[in-house]
């Protein structure tokens, strides 16, 4: 195997690149991206980057590249995968050969359907540049209209707050974080973003969004409308599978990959954002992750399957968000959970465990100020990992250290 080409320079095309060097391979690595940037962090785009605003975080320089021998196109969108003759084609018209292909692609945001007039004061967050165009427009004074209570959204109302603008949240749903955060922990959430003067809006039906040269224009189906500087929508993300179907490679949910993050076609991987994959943590259960360490892991378990380790995709989903001073962490996926035991452990911050009918802990959402809860929920993920049935009242109490519960 001599050329592996990589499709998505972002933090899994990277991580990947890289470790196939750390690996050992000493073919030829080609990374390519659709951005003119080199690969950087998205998490910091809602949060210190966008308060900051200048340079994007770089998951590394220029210089590392080189030393790596990996060949980084920028700014060259892959236009087709030519899977008889294993080569995909750019927008520049090259050609590029490869032994095996890593599609790493990532996801781009959902848009609404009915937006119109001046798409400036409309805008979605996804990118460096995204970043740049908002961060122009929050000031003092200036208002800010986010469209859905997620991560992202909440993120970028807690960054804005922070700059002084005036902001208000639109939810469809009847609370923020209905996507895998109880509702427990979404209270708080929603209590700190009044307490910083944001207006968050649930069960709102937003009929169209419009803006022109002064303003945008939230209109609900109710008649009501609602004028804001600027309008960003964050309403979640959908997968990258374009190149994918286009060539004829399963596609469902995201880019089909078997546990070793193999496509069906068997020379081409997937990893990130852009794939669905099966979770032995879950019984199998296929699932798309758009995390932060679920890019990093799989850039890295990509990497040593494309050099034919047959490496099975074994880590428990894990998420956070930082929010003012408070720190989300959420270990495993709560869906089909019959019981939850609440450990509090002191300054506000408190943990959620949350179990399966046979009494097998499955997933593990904390909340507290800074680093409160990092390392019960690191302890609650190895719990998770190993099919631990832990004792309920034990969870419950602060006097039993979790690291026992994982030794017994």
């Amino acid at each position: 195997m001599s050329h592996i080409v990589i499709v998505g320079a972002g933090e899994c095309g990277a991580r990947a690149a890289f470790a196939l060097r750390e690996k050992g391979f000493g073919g030829e690595i080609t990374l390519i991206g659709a951005e003119p940037h080199l690969p950087y962090e998205r998490p910091p785009l809602s949060k210190e980057g966008l308060a900051c605003g200048g340079a994007p975080k770089y998951v590394a320089g220029p210089e590392r590249y080189d030393d790596a021998q990996i060949t980084v196109l920028i700014g060259v969108p892959v236009e087709a995968i030519d899977r008889r003759r294993k080569a995909v084609r750019l927008a520049d018209g090259r050609a590029i050969d490869y032994d095996r292909l890593l599609l790493a692609t990532g996801a781009r945001p959902r848009a609404l359907l009915s937006v119109s007039g001046n798409i400036e004061r409309i805008r979605m967050l996804r990118t460096h540049t995204d970043a740049l165009a908002i961060r122009g427009e929050l000031a003092p004074g200036r208002k800010l209209a986010i469209i859905g209570g997620g991560f992202i959204g909440l993120e970028l109302a807690a960054t804005a707050r922070k700059l002084g603008a005036d902001v208000v949240v639109i939810e469809g749903l009847p609370r923020i974080l209905s996507r895998g955060v109880p509702e427990e922990i979404a209270a708080v959430v929603a209590e700190r973003h009044r307490q910083e003067g944001v207006k968050i809006v649930c069960g709102a039906r937003i009929a169209a969004l419009e803006a022109d040269d002064d303003n945008g224009r939230v209109l609900f189906a109710d008649g009501a409308c609602m004028p804001a500087d600027l309008i960003v929508v964050g309403i979640g993300v959908i997968p990258n599978t374009e190149l994918a179907e286009a060539a004829g490679i399963l596609v469902e949910n995201g880019i089909a990959v078997d546990e070793t993050l193999e496509t069906s076609d068997p020379d081409i991987y997937a990893a990130g954002d852009c794939c669905s994959f099966p979770l032995s943590h879950y019984d199998g259960r296929r699932v798309r992750l758009e995390a932060w360490r679920n890019a990093q892991d799989q850039g890295t378990i990509a990497a040593a399957n494309l050099m034919g380790a047959a490496e099975p995709v074994t880590s428990v989903p894990w998420f956070w968000s930082d929010q003012y001073e408070l720190t989300l962490q959420i270990a495993g996926l709560a869906d089909g959970a019959v019981a939850t035991v609440r450990r509090d452990l002191g300054n506000d911050a408190f943990i959620l465990f949350h179990l399966a009918s046979e009494g097998r802990l499955i997933a593990a959402s904390g909340i507290g100020p800074g680093s409160a809860v990092a390392r019960d929920i690191r302890l609650a993920e190895m719990l998770i990992a190993a099919g631990s049935r832990p004792d309920p009242a034990a969870l419950a109490s602060p006097e039993t250290k979790l690291k026992k519960l994982l030794a017994a």
